[in-house]
C-alpha cells in the first residue's frame, strides 16, 4: 500500500488535494513520462519545493493518483437499489455503468497497467480493481444459482474472471483502440452474451418475477 503523507489542515488539504488534481489532468493529458513535477507544480499554482512536502516523487503522486481511480471506477459501476430488480436489467445495467467509468478513467487506467510491469505496486493495485468486479460478478452469479436462475455447474469465481475479461476487453478494444459501436447496440450485445453463459434470458427472468 502506498503511503499518504499528512496534511493535518485545511490550508494542507486544499494544497496536497490541486496537486492530486493537476497530477491527474497533466497525466492523462501527457502520458506518464512527459510530465515532470514542474508542470504540476505549474497547475497547481505552488513551489516546487511545496509539492516535496506531499509527496516523496512524481512516482508517489502518480501512485495516489491511480488510487483514486480505482476506488471512482468501483463506486461508478455500482448499480446500486435503484435499478430494477429483473436480473437481466441489472446485468445490463452494470454493463452499461462500467463502460461509461471506464471512458472516464481509461488513459489512466492504461498508465497503471505500463507502470505494472516495472513496479509491483501498480500490479497489485490492477489486481485490486480486477478483484473487486470478480467478487461482486461472483457473488450475483451465486446468488442467481441460489434461486435457479443461473447453471448451477458454472463455477461463480471463473465465470465472473472470463465474462468480466469479456467486458474489460471490448471497453479497451472500444475505447481506447476506435472500434465503432454505438453504446446501446454494445451494451446490449455485451449483456445477451453475458445472460447467455449463465443461462439467464429477458423471458426467464422476467417470468420469475412475475411479468
Amino acid at each position: 500500500m502506498i503511503v499518504k503523507s499528512p496534511a493535518p489542515t485545511s490550508r494542507g488539504r486544499r494544497t496536497r488535494a490541486a496537486l492530486l488534481q493537476a497530477g491527474r489532468e497533466a497525466f492523462e493529458e501527457h502520458g506518464y513520462d512527459a510530465v515532470r513535477i514542474d508542470d504540476v507544480c505549474k497547475r497547481a499554482r505552488v513551489s516546487h519545493g511545496t509539492f516535496y512536502t506531499y509527496f516523496a516523487s512524481k512516482e508517489a503522486l502518480f501512485g495516489e493518483v491511480a488510487e483514486a481511480v480505482v476506488g471512482e471506477m468501483f463506486a461508478a459501476s455500482v448499480v446500486g437499489a435503484a435499478a430494477p430488480d429483473d436480473p437481466y436489467a441489472r446485468i445490463e445495467a452494470a454493463n452499461r455503468l462500467y463502460l461509461r467509468a471506464w471512458a472516464t478513467n481509461s488513459r489512466l487506467v492504461r498508465m497503471v497497467e505500463q507502470a505494472a510491469t516495472g513496479d509491483d505496486r501498480f500490479g497489485r493495485l490492477l489486481l485490486e480493481l480486477r478483484e473487486v468486479f470478480v467478487r461482486r460478478g461472483a457473488e450475483g452469479l451465486r446468488r442467481l444459482q441460489e434461486q435457479g436462475l443461473a447453471d448451477p455447474s458454472l463455477d461463480p469465481r471463473l465465470t465472473a474472471i472470463m465474462l468480466g475479461g469479456m467486458v474489460e476487453h471490448f471497453a479497451h478494444v472500444w475505447l481506447d483502440l476506435g472500434e465503432r459501436a454505438d453504446e446501446q447496440v454494445a451494451v446490449d450485445h455485451l449483456t445477451r452474451l453475458w445472460a447467455q453463459a449463465i443461462g439467464l434470458t429477458p423471458a426467464s427472468s422476467s417470468a420469475e418475477e412475475g411479468v
